[in-house]
């Protein structure tokens, strides 16, 4: 029998991975192997290599499909990728209409690798290619810039309690002043850090500075945007980078009965919309574009958190925009300004 193309659907979590193979064959049908189990490790993807030798066709074409699940794909995704295999990674919201379209309603490990591997030889899919080595470096160091601000707050919770409670040791509340004072140092430590990868790379350095004529936008938010996507390689148009930060529109309605509240997802990346906060809180009042925009959104709003998470929204949709075209955001003529792709040493404050 013939084959056109095959594909190796992967559902992965932390610990573990289960793989299914599907074969497209020349007559538009799809035959599929057993699924087959892998740990989440090296041993595990050197199985997996193992049991596709066993069950493919040596001459045919064959890709390996993802979803781009936290952070549990890297990995895999990055091994296969120094073999040379061809890797796919998609989008979970882009996996999640496949499965709609074909009613798809139990959900398993299993089950998700099976139907995986077949949108991976039904559909085209972008080759994956991992991110920059800096990157990747300012992906971590924009989560733990995040993770320690959670610390800071969590303590400082920890404190206002212990100061208003009667009878507290000194030991306590000193202890709790001296974390406190050592993640106010890290904190700065990791800023500064932050700063420091960005100067050493001209054609980041340039982009984040056009970025930074955002009013409102600051440094950290442009890096966390810039590092979560990866500088948007992976995105084709602002809908999928809306989806890939929780910020699509979900909908329940269904005749006369049912009526449920508009509501985005946040089923995406939770880095992005922390990042984007405080901005839009800033661009609500002092960004006469964003302004307005907040005004209109939320006339007869219950909550004027609707118009705050459509600033979000918009100022994503800003950055992605100004990134794709080069640009810089000039606010007197109300749209993205064209410049030339130049590099500078400027200090980033400057």
């Amino acid at each position: 029998m013939a084959y056109l193309k095959q594909c190796i659907g992967i559902d992965i979590s932390k610990d573990s991975f289960t793989a299914c193979l599907c074969k497209r064959e020349d007559s538009e049908g799809f035959s599929f192997s057993k699924v087959a189990s892998f740990t989440n490790e090296k041993t595990g993807f050197n199985q997996l290599l193992r049991w596709v030798k066993s069950e493919s066709e040596s001459s045919v074409e064959l890709v390996y499909l993802m979803e781009a699940t936290g952070v549990y794909y890297e990995s895999l995704a990055h091994h296969l990728y120094k073999l040379k295999k061809t890797v796919h990674v998609a989008l979970p919201n882009t996996t999640k209409h496949y499965f709609a379209s074909l009613n798809i309603k139990t959900k398993t490990d299993a089950i998700d690798a099976k139907w995986l591997s077949q949108f991976g030889v039904e559909r085209d899919h972008k080759l994956w290619i991992p991110p920059s080595p800096i990157l990747i470096e300012l992906r971590n160091l924009t989560r733990y810039y995040v993770q320690l601000q959670e610390q800071r707050t969590a303590l400082g919770n920890i404190k206002h309690s212990k100061d208003c409670s009667h009878g507290v040791q000194k030991f306590i509340l000193q202890s709790n002043k001296n974390l406190i004072l050592q993640l106010d140092k890290q904190i700065l430590k990791c800023k500064q850090e932050i700063e420091r990868l960005i100067t050493t790379d001209e054609t980041l350095h340039s982009t984040v500075k056009k970025l930074l004529t955002i009013k409102g936008v600051g440094l950290l938010t442009i890096a966390t945007i810039l590092a979560e996507t990866g500088c948007f390689e992976r995105f084709q148009n602002i809908k999928q980078v809306v989806s890939f930060a929780g910020y699509d529109v979900v909908q329940r309605e269904s005749g006369t009965s049912v009526k449920g509240k508009t509501r985005i997802s946040k089923k995406g990346n939770r880095y992005i919309r922390n990042a984007l906060y405080f901005p839009a809180m800033v661009a609500c009042r002092y960004n006469p574009i964003m302004k307005e925009t907040y005004i209109r959104i939320n006339q007869k709003k219950a909550s004027k958190m609707i118009g705050q998470v459509a600033i979000q929204r918009k100022l994503l949709a800003l950055i992605f925009t100004l990134w794709k075209n080069e640009s810089i955001f000039e606010p007197a003529y109300k749209k993205v300004v064209p410049v030339k792709t130049e590099t500078t040493q400027d200090s980033l404050t400057s």
